[in-house]
């Protein structure tokens, strides 16, 4: 069986929703849960139903051959119990053409059990209507797909470096020309008396610092008391008396 579509998305876009698990599990109709258990292997239980049977199928699903982001091959195999299996493979190819993406496939599967007695045509018409549900739904949800920024290439990141040394380059040749814009000092000639030099502008002293400055008063000298004269005063009158009396 082989198919093609034209998706309105990137290759990039497709390529990345086409290894999205969650996105795969959306647009696979009748999946119930699909797990990536690694970069290129998952595992995958499908609800589907052909003609007359229906049944619960449990599958694995490879990755091999890959491109990223031009395609891949891709193989696996589902068990549904008494309803029989089923095996295959499809290679897958996206193609750029404008702002569009074509995507193209060539499948080829085998059956077995009771799938197999329900006859070709019947098999190949519900695989090729599952395969366009799954289509539509992908087409829908790979333009949503958020594209990854390009790795970065070694000239990247040299010129992302680039900035950092011009500044540098920049800074000194601002350096140069402010000293060379500089007026160099004037010597006076023979006979003329150099300028003196300006006095710095007196700054006005805070409050704080005006007090930090100024003398502490001396402390003030208080008279003996009362008391102490009149006493004196009495003694040496005494003496005298004593004395000259």
């Amino acid at each position: 069986m082989t198919g093609e579509y034209r998706i309105p998305a990137t290759r990039q876009q497709v390529w990345t929703a086409l290894n999205d698990p969650q996105v795969l599990k959306d647009c696979i109709p009748g999946c119930d849960t699909l797990e990536k258990t690694d970069d290129t292997h998952f595992e995958a239980t499908v609800t589907s139903k052909v003609g007359p049977v229906k049944a619960k199928f449990k599958g694995a699903v490879t990755l091999s051959e890959l491109d990223p982001p031009n395609g891949y091959t891709i193989t696996g195999e589902g068990k549904g119990g008494a309803a029989g299996f089923a095996k295959g493979g499809a290679k897958v190819s996206l193609n750029e053409d404008g702002d569009m993406t074509v995507l193209s496939y060539e499948a080829q599967a085998a059956v077995g059990g009771k799938l197999a007695q329900l006859g070709s045509r019947l098999i190949d018409g519900t695989a090729r209507k599952l395969a366009d549900e799954f289509f539509t739904s992908f087409t829908e949800r790979a333009a949503q797909v958020p594209v990854a920024p390009a790795p970065a290439t070694p000239a990247a990141l040299a010129a992302e470096d680039a900035p950092a040394e011009d500044a540098v380059e920049a800074r000194v040749a601002v350096a140069e020309d402010e000293a060379a814009e500089e007026p160099e000092a004037e010597t006076p000639s023979d006979g003329e008396e150099a300028a003196p030099p300006l006095a710095a502008p007196l700054t006005q002293p805070t409050p704080a610092a005006a007090a930090r400055r100024e003398p502490a008063p001396a402390p003030k000298r208080e008279g003996l008391p009362t008391w102490i004269w009149v006493t004196g005063l009495v003694v040496i009158v005494a003496l005298l008396l004593l004395v000259y009396g």
